[in-house]
């Protein structure tokens, strides 16, 4: 079941920003990467319009007309350091590359040019993580805790803590199909942080739930983070990253802008938003 979701998360429910502590060895160093995808049968106007080769050719023959190839620059050239005990905040507009950034520092997609380093395992938790909508729910926290490495006796144990966690109640035993957007983002919030990661990646997943869920979501961030784990935050609110960061990456087609603290970024990022909002108004207007 989908729905819309609500962005907006009321920082006052959220506990205040956290102190810098002592910052341990590289956790992930991601340098000069590069992501192109290629578009089949896109439009002129694209990014990059490459002809076809010989081998394209070749590979065509016998297949109806694909039309022009587009490459995409998702990424370009991006490059950092991120520490153990960092919690890092990720702002930019829809399309920047932040999702697509996450996806490859989790490994699951490759750069097409430069490196990714990692120390542990990542996670990467995101509101549109696949679960399986005609099994229950809990047959779903044992999916995914075996998928984190966990045995079968070690997921039974923690199977009432997730759904107390999630707040199923007795949705715990019903298909997945019939869960909320909102119930379906608590679960795997609480299926991804079952078994402390070292590296979380969250991309929007705070944005649903009341404030009490948040608040909760909040503090298991935070205790991640107590543990030499590394945390990866992608939001559209600046009130959570404010909260929740100690360092924010801005990326804007896929180039990193800035790099460094919470509050001189998301300031300068929201100047730009509101910017860009008032020029596209005054635009519509003329």
């Amino acid at each position: 079941m989908t729905d819309d979701i609500d962005y907006e998360i009321d920082a006052e429910n959220l506990p205040k920003r956290v102190v810098k502590r002592p910052l341990g060895s590289p956790s992930v160093i991601v340098d000069d990467v590069h992501i192109t995808y290629r578009v089949f049968g896109a439009r002129k106007g694209g990014t990059t319009q490459t002809k076809t080769s010989l081998i394209n050719r070749a590979i065509s023959v016998g297949r109806p007309d694909t039309g022009p190839i587009t490459e995409v620059r998702a990424v370009r050239g991006v490059s950092f350091v991120a520490q153990h005990g960092e919690s890092i905040g990720i702002v930019g507009t829809n399309g920047s590359g932040k999702s697509t950034l996450l996806r490859a520092i989790a490994g699951l997609l490759p750069p097409t040019k430069g490196r990714v380093f990692v120390s542990g395992e990542p996670a990467l938790l995101g509101v549109n993580a696949a679960l399986l909508p005609r099994l229950t729910g809990e047959r779903n926290i044992t999916i995914g805790g075996l998928a984190l490495g966990l045995s079968l006796r070690e997921v039974r144990e923690h199977t009432p803590e997730v759904a107390e966690f999630a707040e199923l109640g007795d949705f715990l035993y019903l298909p997945m199909s019939s869960y909320s957007s909102g119930m379906g983002s608590r679960l795997r919030f609480a299926i991804s942080t079952m078994q402390t990661p070292d590296i979380l990646m969250i991309d929007e997943a705070l944005a649903t739930g009341d404030a009490s869920f948040r608040k909760k979501s909040t503090e298991r961030i935070e205790q991640i983070r107590d543990h030499a784990g590394t945390v990866f935050f992608v939001s559209h609110s600046l009130g959570s990253v404010r909260a929740m960061c100690t360092r924010v990456l801005w990326i804007d087609k896929g180039l990193l802008v800035a790099d460094g603290d919470v509050d001189e970024i998301c300031d300068a990022y929201d100047a730009f938003v509101k910017g860009r909002t008032g020029a596209a108004a005054g635009a519509n207007l003329n």
